[in-house]
């Protein structure tokens, strides 16, 4: 079977291929894992393909059992690019795929292999939608907010929030034209399956679950006598949709209980503004962090760690004393399901799929994205023990080793494309 995939991310194998240094090893883990379970079949010939500024034209890398097809992001694939075509008409050609993949419907280069080569024998997985994403970019934040932290950097390189919705809206528009072309789609939550039939009755939908990075099948599993007390983790601050500045508003109520309390904040190593560069470089977002955190009192109680590959991670799941994910807006967040994996106790924000991954009370916590106060709550009953943690860990355990099992799930896949081969 030969078997293509189209993605907007370029795995780690491809970068080393091109001799590019990509030291986190960690962009796209979820790919990687479903990538070599699949090819563990001989039978199976397995083409990634994947637009990049990297390549000038479209350029072909033979790894150890995947084969990559690079072609030139050129103009971007925000707004359609209609020079994705050719390139991917050339790829059809050069693979004659039973089966063409899609990862993601959001961005344009999607929308431009199913106009160039059809729809048949063809399926896309929902990961995040632009076209529902953007209408929670700014959740949590007024008007006034964005405005009155605007930075330079937001005004000239166009990165301030109302830009970032604009570029949502505008991905999502070749997000909803590919999914009404599209006959099949794989999603894993009821939240996109029903995104997806409102944009399209007739689409045929599959479920499969995901498969995480490697590193989070094998070692020890988080205990609470190991972790470090009244102690959060949390990922991705910068990233609006992620909603760190939900949490900030929570931190003063949990500190004024526990002041030991430390966060730990992976994918970036400080909010700086002191200096005339970070101030020309910073956005909006990151100024109104480092304002919030300033009036609040709370510099002390952050620890910025930077970007962090797969085993950094999971090595902060087994220290944290909670794993917090506060977002704006979510389908099913892999940091999730990598915390619920290894057991650490989980609180998440009621947006998306999260209801599909959390049954509250028993694989973690769920409260309303916008009643910051229970979160502190959730938050201070857990760090005072009032909660069986130990209980909930194993809970989380066998509900996460089997959702994010990968022998169940390269099978699912595999007995989906061979659905669409032979029924179209």
């Amino acid at each position: 079977m030969n078997i293509l995939w189209i993605s907007n991310i370029v795995l780690p194998e491809a970068l080393s291929l091109l001799r590019i240094n990509n030291s986190l090893k960690g962009t796209g883990g979820w790919m990687i894992g479903a990538a070599n379970s699949i090819v563990r079949d001989s039978s199976i010939k397995l083409y990634i393909a994947s637009p990049t500024d990297r390549v000038s034209d479209l350029v072909e890398l033979k790894g150890e059992k995947i084969i990559y097809l690079l072609f030139p992001l050129g103009s971007g694939n925000h707004k359609y690019n209609s020079a994705f075509e050719s390139y991917f008409l050339s790829i059809k050609n050069k693979v004659r795929p039973d089966i063409v993949h899609i990862h993601g419907t959001e961005f344009s280069h999607s929308l431009a292999y199913v106009k160039a080569c059809g729809s048949d024998h063809v399926v896309a997985s929902i990961q995040g939608m632009t076209s529902v994403f953007a209408r929670f970019k700014t959740a949590g934040l007024s008007i006034g907010d964005i405005v009155n932290y605007l930075s330079l950097s937001d005004i000239l390189l166009r990165q301030s929030l109302f830009h970032k919705v604009k570029d949502l809206k505008v991905c999502g528009e070749s997000e909803i034209a590919l999914i009404k072309e599209l006959k099949h789609v794989i999603g894993r939550t009821t939240w996109d399956k029903a995104n997806t039939w409102a944009i399209n009755q007739k689409i045929k939908y599959h479920f499969c679950n995901e498969t995480l990075r490697p590193e989070f099948y094998t070692g020890e599993c988080w205990s609470y006598k190991n972790c470090e007390r009244h102690t959060i983790f949390c990922n991705q601050p910068t990233n609006t949709n992620k909603g760190f500045h939900q949490l900030l508003k929570a931190l003063p109520l949990v500190v004024k209980q526990f002041p030991d309390t430390k966060v730990y904040l992976s994918g970036i190593k400080a909010l700086k503004g002191d200096s005339i560069k970070h101030r020309l470089i910073e956005t909006g977002y990151v100024k109104y962090l480092r304002k919030q955190i300033i009036k609040a009192g709370l510099e002390k109680h952050l620890i910025f760690l930077g970007p962090l590959n797969a085993e950094q991670m999971r090595q902060q799941y087994l220290k944290a004393n909670v794993f917090v994910s506060p977002s704006t807006i979510e389908n099913s967040p892999n940091s999730v399901g990598e915390a619920q994996i290894l057991g650490t106790p989980v609180i998440s924000s009621y947006v998306g799929g999260i209801s599909d991954m959390i049954e509250n009370n028993v694989t973690g916590f769920l409260y309303r994205f916008e009643e910051t106060n229970i979160l502190a709550y959730i938050i201070c009953k857990i760090f005072a023990g009032d909660v069986d943690l130990e209980n909930m860990s194993l809970n989380e355990i066998r509900v996460a080793k089997q959702r994010h099992d990968p022998s169940i799930n390269t099978d699912t896949l595999l007995k989906i494309y061979n659905d669409i081969i032979q029924n179209g």
